[in-house]
């Protein structure tokens, strides 16, 4: 591990609530400048993500190209176009443009093994917490256990329960629509389809809808053989019984925000397969018709009006979950992390003024990215003017094809 960061924080202790990828980005950047940090997630089995895709924006890979001594070779894919595929499979828009790509799982190992296991606390439900009066803040956890810091940071997702002390206000609100999602071996798939989608990420916009597709790394490497091909296809939903039912697995279970592989009911797996068949380019469909198990997610929104509150902060999903339009989630907690370290630096040890100083532009940067995804959904479920080949609608988190905050200028009108 490189260790010449300045370290101002050596004997102050530090407590991240979460430990998924954004959690564990912040506790890393917390020890990397002397803090004392431990992980506490909910969670009371190692996370997984499914096999799902995370495409890769400079600050999500920061960590591992500054700071870590793991050869980010062996955690990503890549591609050289963007495309859009009509129902002849004719490729009807195209565009120069390399993207990189990881899967969940590989990304968070690669994470937690830098991170380590002595102090990440699996089973940790923490349910509250108390400012202390003397200068640190006092984490309560359903167990009956509290820990105690001089900082505290939730990084505890879309359903932070700590959010409310923020903004009481900022409850998910739902999008209209969910995104099933699934992979499939590129090995599985037709030599046609695989010639024609594993250079590029692949758009299939049919009325109210699109599909997005791209190759990621499988549990065995990046290797070509190795990898699956990703995607998620979103679909309109209306709110009430329809979705509830959607929701309920096969257990009887109604999932809050997703449903995993093998809990969806046979009757919805039929028609989704019919839906593909029908309507997607054939490629994209004979990705979908391959999947044994695809799942669910409901696209939600939220975004608190506060992120700083004392020592205590909120970050990444908790604070502003957008819709993956901008395939920018996991940069954003990346990009607040890091924010967090900097203003850290920048204070001379006062937590509650580096805070302060944090917040502003945190906020600014969520209200940004929430409304352009916004936009971006309703263009495509709603409003049916999702242009193949619009510059407006490329990936990034400063803004379309922006990925570097200084690089960040006024866009076009879409």
């Amino acid at each position: 591990m490189i260790s010449d960061s300045p370290q101002p924080y050596r004997g102050s202790r530090a407590l991240v609530i979460g430990g998924s990828i954004g959690g564990l980005t912040t506790a890393l950047l917390l020890r990397d400048i002397g803090f004392e940090v431990d992980v506490y997630e909910r969670t009371a089995t190692p996370l997984h993500g499914r096999g799902s895709g995370i495409v890769l924006q400079p600050d999500t890979l920061r960590w591992f190209e500054e700071r870590s001594t793991v050869d980010t070779s062996a955690l990503k894919t890549s591609t050289s176009r963007v495309q859009y595929l009509d129902r002849a499979n004719t490729v009807i828009a195209e565009e120069d443009r390399r993207w990189e790509y990881t899967s969940w799982g590989t990304f968070y190992q690669a994470l937690l093994g830098d991170f380590g296991t002595e102090h990440y606390h699996l089973g940790a439900s923490a349910t509250g917490f108390d400012d202390d009066d003397g200068g640190s803040v006092t984490v309560h956890f359903a167990d009956g256990r509290s820990e105690t810091a001089e900082l505290v940071v939730f990084a505890d997702g879309i359903n932070s329960r700590a959010r409310a002390r923020f903004d009481a206000d900022a409850e998910p609100g739902y999008s209209g629509y969910v995104g099933w999602r699934g992979t499939v071996p590129l090995t599985a798939l037709s030599p046609v389809t695989r010639a024609l989608m594993g250079d590029a990420i692949t758009y299939s916009v049919v009325p109210d809808s699109h599909i997005t597709l791209y190759p990621i790394p499988g549990e065995e490497g990046v290797d070509a053989e190795d990898q699956l091909m990703n995607y998620v296809w979103y679909r309109n939903v209306p709110a009430g019984p329809e979705l509830t039912e959607l929701l309920t697995g096969v257990d009887g279970h109604v999932g809050a925000v997703s449903l995993p592989p093998g809990q969806v009911q046979e009757r919805f797996l039929t028609e989704l397969r019919a839906s593909a068949a029908a309507l997607l380019a054939p490629a994209a469909a004979e990705v979908v018709l391959a999947t044994a198990q695809p799942y669910l997610q409901v696209v939600l929104d939220v975004r608190s009006d506060r992120m700083a509150r004392g020592r205590t902060a909120l970050l990444g999903d908790a604070a502003c979950s957008a819709r993956p339009h901008a395939a920018a989630g996991t940069a954003k907690a990346a990009a607040d992390a890091w924010a967090l370290r900097d203003a850290l630096l920048t204070t001379d040890g006062d937590i509650e003024e580096a805070l302060a100083r944090w917040e502003p532009a945190q906020l600014e940067l969520s209200r940004a990215l929430l409304d352009r995804v916004t936009e971006m959904g309703d263009r495509s479920q709603f409003h049916n003017t999702w242009i193949p080949g619009d510059p407006s609608l490329r990936f990034g988190l400063y803004g379309p094809g922006v990925l570097h905050p200084e690089s960040r200028q006024p866009q076009p009108a879409a």
